[in-house]
């Protein structure tokens, strides 16, 4: 008699096949963007927090979505 359970796949399995799939691409989109975040945030840096900008925080935020989100369009474009 052999165990049921080595016949079939476990849901751990399917568990880490499924985050294999779906969860890196984002990942991978975030962790672009944030490297372009990180080149790009120095440079307008005195600019951001100079005073011109009504809400510095939330450009900084919109700054970082834009990185994120071309880095996932270079990711589709390259790939």
């Amino acid at each position: 008699m052999g165990n049921a359970h080595s016949n079939s796949a476990s849901p751990l399995t399917d568990l880490v096949f499924g985050a294999s799939v779906y969860f890196p691409p984002l990942f991978k989109a975030v962790l672009l963007g944030f490297f372009f975040w990180l080149l790009i945030h120095p440079l307008l840096r005195n600019w951001i927090y100079s005073g011109e900008i009504w809400h510095p925080t939330l450009l900084d935020l919109s700054l970082f979505i834009l990185c994120v989100s071309a880095s996932l369009w270079l990711l589709l474009v390259i790939v």
